[in-house]
């Protein structure tokens, strides 16, 4: 597994922060705007109203990182 380090919270800007406990989002910290629109795209994606139930959402979530042997 590669190491790519993170640019940590306290020295993004403030604006561009995003929750992140796993530091998973993180990585796209050397590019703070990217991150946050990446974090808002989630957010978008897995939490607003949508054709699909959360549930669903999560199901394609899990069998697509399963597939691509992803392990978070």
């Amino acid at each position: 597994m590669a190491f790519v380090p993170y640019v940590p919270e306290a020295d993004q800007p403030e604006a561009y922060r995003v929750p992140d406990r796993d530091h998973i989002l993180q990585v796209h910290g050397v590019h703070p705007e990217v991150m946050r629109h990446h974090y808002d795209l989630y957010v978008a994606l897995m939490h607003r109203r949508g054709p699909l139930e959360r549930r669903q959402r999560e199901m394609i979530g899990v069998a697509v990182s399963a597939r691509n042997r992803c392990r978070y």
